[in-house]
């Protein structure tokens, strides 16, 4: 199967339709009108010059082939968040090796250029609102390269290191990273910044390590969306898709800790496929079987799932220390030395690491006392 070349599309095969993009051919679903769709100037595409006819032909029974454009999109992760059911005041997390964060405002509300997030389109994600995207360069990535290339595991070590990580108090283990092993894409901007652990000891474990380093990441979530809503977008809830969404239970409880939010799950596996659907239902229109509007298409096609991750207030309470100090390092190292005059953090790295070694005592006998 071949998709055409810049452009996503609709194809109304006799009593079907589905929609091609890059990188995403999804099956959108069946409709049971007996009119084909047509190009803007009402013409039909010939399945014998099409190219793609490789696989339109054994479906189309001699019915005409018409073709009209549904969405633009790069890749699935804009597909992703209407699979999601993106919407105003939603934040769509894509979390995987990577991560994607897309969220929309009315393009009404003529949003602000926001520094450090480098997407923002109008219409890249719905019609007549901004896509507003940015993202972790390295997520689940951060762990493969912990599990696999220095300790050299597999799966096994994956589930054990996260078994004995959900032990561990937030503060317990002493460490805090900075999840920058691929370069920092938002806020910072910077694919030459590295990664940090700091706070070891020599009774330092690997799963004390694997557990840092999933928090770095959700420190660098909080961090994303502490200045998009700086920036006046609306974010009133999360909604997580991707692998790690689906696998990991401690991954996403220390996001809903870190954030502050419920971690919400959404409901299908394969949300770029139920983007694309939502995307050519709204194409066809309630005329040919679809919906009218993306409102009533999300509200008819995406769900959640009923499994969510709620903030522990105790363990919020920590990560908001924690974070503090992430943010020391995030703007020592990351910004020019004149930042904390512009508002950066004031980093005081000569009291750190006991700042570390205290919250870790404190943790340490609290937990011995429960």
């Amino acid at each position: 199967m071949r998709s055409t070349a810049g452009r996503q599309r609709t194809l109304r095969v006799g009593g079907s339709f589905c929609l091609v993009s890059i990188g995403v051919v999804a099956a959108a679903a069946a409709v049971h009108a007996g009119q084909p769709l047509v190009t803007d100037d009402a013409s039909v595409i010939d399945p014998g010059t099409c190219q793609l006819e490789s696989w339109i032909r054994p479906f189309h029974h001699g019915h005409e082939i018409g073709v009209v454009p549904a969405c633009n999109v790069l890749e699935s992760l804009e597909l992703s968040a209407g699979g999601s059911g993106v919407r105003t005041g939603t934040l769509v997390k894509i979390i995987g090796t990577s991560t994607c964060d897309c969220a929309i405002a009315p393009v009404s509300d003529k949003i602000a250029d926001i520094p450090g997030i480098c997407g923002i389109v109008n219409g890249s994600i719905m019609p007549d609102y901004f896509g507003i995207e940015a993202g972790q360069s390295a997520v689940g990535d951060l762990l493969k390269w912990w599990v696999e290339g220095v300790c050299r595991g597999g799966d096994a070590l994956h589930a054990q290191l996260s078994a004995e990580a959900s032990t561990l108090a937030p503060g317990e283990s002493g460490l805090i990273a900075l999840d920058w092993n691929n370069g920092n894409r938002t806020i910072l901007v910077d694919t030459r910044l590295t990664g940090v652990i700091l706070g070891q000891t020599l009774h330092s474990t690997r799963a004390e390590i694997y557990r840092a380093l999933i928090e770095a990441t959700a420190f660098g979530a909080r961090a994303i969306i502490e200045r998009m809503r700086d920036y006046g977008v609306a974010i009133d809830r999360v909604v997580c898709c991707g692998g790690i969404a689906e696998k990991n239970d401690l991954f996403m409880q220390i996001y809903a800790d870190v954030i502050g939010q419920p971690m919400l799950i959404a409901g299908s596996p394969q949300t770029p496929a139920l983007g694309s659907a939502v995307s050519a239902a709204v194409t066809a229109g309630a005329a040919g079987g679809g919906y009218d509007t993306w409102t009533e298409a999300q509200d008819r096609m995406t769900s959640l799932k009923e499994k969510r991750f709620d903030p522990r207030p105790d363990a919020k309470a920590v990560y908001d220390e924690l974070y503090g100090i992430y943010r020391e390092l995030h703007d020592a190292f990351g910004l020019p030395a004149d930042a904390a005059a512009k508002g950066g953090a004031s980093p005081d790295l000569g009291t750190l690491m006991k700042r570390l070694l205290a919250l870790k005592e404190r943790t340490v006998n609290r937990v011995a006392a429960v």
